[in-house]
């Protein structure tokens, strides 16, 4: 997979900074940026807001994310994040060619899966071609593809949802293929000089909590209930 950070709100900090300490100031929010704090004293503020929970204040953040060469199986686990805009590569208007798809790293690791999985998908490949030579339209002979075929889309989601987000998705037990969109995701806002300190709020949630929530845990931190959780 590629993911890029394409654009984002300019001023991401000031613009969290003015948006938290309007709340707590009688300094009008144009004031207030007007002021031109220094970036140490907007982090101290931000830091302390998001620690207490009040996370709405990074809603004022928009991100602008290409995502390429990820598994249709992918995207539509994506896609069920509803505070975010996706413009998704559409396969009535392009044909899907040979060898677009994810090859998942449990069958890539075992020659016999591997195989089948390759077989499987040329002898799907050749169908879908067959029935569009016939004269089938595209938009109904895709219905013959997997989940392994390869999308491309745009996201646009503000950073508060990307935040609850990496919650779920950075999580160890998500699935591996969302999981490294988010991790590259987060990577990328490590790139830029004023996203990267929002980088770090990037976490599964049992970082936050200090424990895991699941039924089921990785191990990592002790579940929810356990005598070493005060």
């Amino acid at each position: 997979m590629k993911v890029r950070l394409l654009t984002y709100t300019p001023h991401p900090i000031k613009a969290v900074f003015t948006a938290a300490r309007t709340c707590y100031s009688p300094s009008t929010p144009t004031e207030i940026w007007s002021a031109d704090a220094p970036k140490e004293r907007m982090h101290s503020l931000i830091d302390k807001v998001i620690g207490a929970g009040h996370q709405s204040v990074l809603e004022h953040i928009s991100l602008t994310f290409s995502i390429e060469g990820i598994s249709r199986s992918c995207s539509h686990q994506l896609v069920r994040h509803r505070i975010a805009s996706f413009s998704q590569q559409s396969q009535r208007h392009v044909k899907v060619k040979e060898g677009e798809w994810v090859l998942p790293p449990s069958i890539e690791t075992n020659h016999s899966a591997w195989e089948i999985f390759q077989s499987t998908l040329k002898g799907i490949q050749g169908s879908y071609m067959r029935l569009i030579e016939m004269g089938v339209h595209p938009e109904d002979a895709r219905y013959l593809l997997p989940n392994a075929t390869w999308t491309h889309l745009v996201m646009t989601m503000n950073l508060r949802e990307l935040y609850t987000v990496c919650e779920i998705r950075l999580c160890t037990r998500a699935q591996w293929e969302i999981r490294g969109v988010f991790e590259a995701i987060k990577e990328e806002l490590t790139k830029v000089e004023d996203l990267k300190g929002f980088a770090t709020y990037l976490q599964p949630i049992c970082f936050h909590l200090g424990y895991c929530p699941e039924p089921k845990s990785c191990g990592l931190l002790p579940v929810k209930g356990s005598p070493t959780i005060s």
